[in-house]
């Protein structure tokens, strides 16, 4: 796969690239129904202009799902049947999943997107990777297992906890021995908090690197699963809509997006209009190569973040690509009594006290119909539960100005509810 798109040879190269196939997209998202009088005004020979480019209507999930599945089809796939060769599932918690026809073409260049993960986080002949994500539809699992063959690279198509249970997992990696696990970080979290239930030490295993993606990867989460796998942990991004977009580098500084791939803008929540490197807004991107079937122009996923050109990693995919860095991958709060709780904060919060393993926050109505925020925890072995779930309630009324109620589960509990789902349910909402 490296031959039919190789890593080009300079950053002035790239901007060559760019130009040519935003023009390529431009005209395939001309044949799609939706776009039907929404380009018919802009100059195709003025692409390259930021206020040009501008003009084009920014597109997100909100728009497709308005739509049923047949009139998602009729508006935007313009590849006909016999060309498609599967579908793609649309990641993320709420709202209802997109199913995106993908052509051979496509899987080709996805491919592509995620075979540069290996080589871009130093994965090379002769690693063995563990992977844990969902083989099936959603593209993360079946397209990175298939495309480390491509890089030399060994891989256990183990699946998600759903399928796989966490106890397998763990027996598999300690008998076949990775050197990479490949995982949700909330999933390779539950896997160390069962290791240590079973009294497993899997400092002393022999996976050596955690790659993580698909939900948020905090410095809290990441410094964890440093302690508890004694591992270097990585991050890298991409979404059902256009692949595998990039790959942290060493220095963990940001993530390197292949902006041969993908054109990336960095836009104003309210306006649309492109960024400043540096300044915090909205990443929209736009297939260059991944679009045959479903044009998407400026798609824009929600994730919040600043553009970055250059970053303190070494090497040939630091040298090429920018980085953008993420603020959150999602905005998603709580609100009780009158106070908004930021779901990322919280959880940095949890993750930053080394005697909880593992954690839920469940808003509830209470016997007299007040809203209480009940977080369920599970507390290391040798810890008092009792003096962990005191200082716990003390310190989030403290930091977060709400009362909560701390219940204390036995080791285990969230790994065998997690891991029932793609994504684990860590913020509920069970009010009545």
């Amino acid at each position: 796969m490296t031959d039919l798109l190789p890593l080009p040879g300079s950053r002035d190269e790239i901007l060559k690239i760019q130009s040519e196939r935003k023009r390529v997209a431009f005209e395939r998202a001309k044949q799609a129904k939706w776009y039907k009088g929404k380009l018919d005004h802009i100059n195709a020979d003025r692409l390259d202009e930021p206020d040009e480019w501008q003009k084009i209507p920014i597109v997100d999930k909100d728009v497709l799902r308005k739509l049923d599945h047949k009139t998602f089809m009729e508006q935007f796939c313009i590849a006909p049947r016999a060309d498609i060769a599967e579908y793609w599932r649309s990641g993320g918690t709420t709202g209802a999943p997109v199913f995106y026809p993908r052509t051979f073409k496509d899987v080709e260049y996805g491919m592509v997107t995620w075979g540069r993960s290996f080589p871009a986080m130093n994965i090379v002949p002769g690693d063995s990777c563990h992977i844990s994500f969902p083989i099936g539809i959603h593209p993360a699992g079946q397209i990175w297992a298939r495309s480390a063959h491509e890089a030399g690279v060994g891989m256990n198509w183990v699946g998600a906890g759903n399928s796989v249970p966490s106890a397998a997992q763990l027996a598999l990696i300690q008998s076949l021995e990775p050197t990479v696990l490949i995982s949700m970080p909330s999933f390779a979290l539950h896997l160390s908090n069962l290791a240590a239930e079973q009294g497993i030490d899997l400092t002393q295993s022999s996976v050596s690197k955690i790659i993580c993606s698909a939900e948020p990867l905090s410095d809290a989460k990441r410094e964890k699963l440093a302690r508890t796998w004694g591992a270097e942990v990585f991050n890298v991004f991409g979404m059902s809509e256009a692949g595998l977009m990039g790959a942290e580098g060493p220095a963990h500084d940001g993530i390197h997006i292949w902006s041969d791939m993908f054109f990336l803008e960095v836009v104003d929540p309210e306006t649309g209009e492109m960024l400043e490197p540096g300044a915090e807004g909205h990443l929209c991107q736009t297939p260059l190569w991944t679009g045959h079937a479903t044009p998407f122009l400026r798609w824009n996923a929600g994730d919040i973040v600043t553009y970055v050109e250059r970053g303190n990693s070494g090497g040939q995919f630091a040298e090429l690509f920018p980085m953008i860095r993420h603020t959150n991958r999602t905005t998603g709060f709580f609100k009780i009594r009158g106070v908004n709780i930021n779901h990322a904060e919280f959880e940095d919060f949890v993750f930053s006290m080394p005697p909880v393993n593992d954690f839920q926050a469940v808003l509830v109505t209470d016997d007299n119909d007040l809203e209480t925020l009940s977080v369920r925890i599970e507390v290391r072995r040798g810890e008092d539960a009792d003096a962990v779930a005191a200082g716990m309630a003390d310190r989030i009324k403290a930091t977060f100005e709400v009362s909560a109620r701390i219940d204390v589960l036995e080791i285990g509990t969230l790994a065998r509810l997690f891991e029932s789902s793609i994504k684990a349910p860590r913020f509920v909402d069970e009010r009545k």
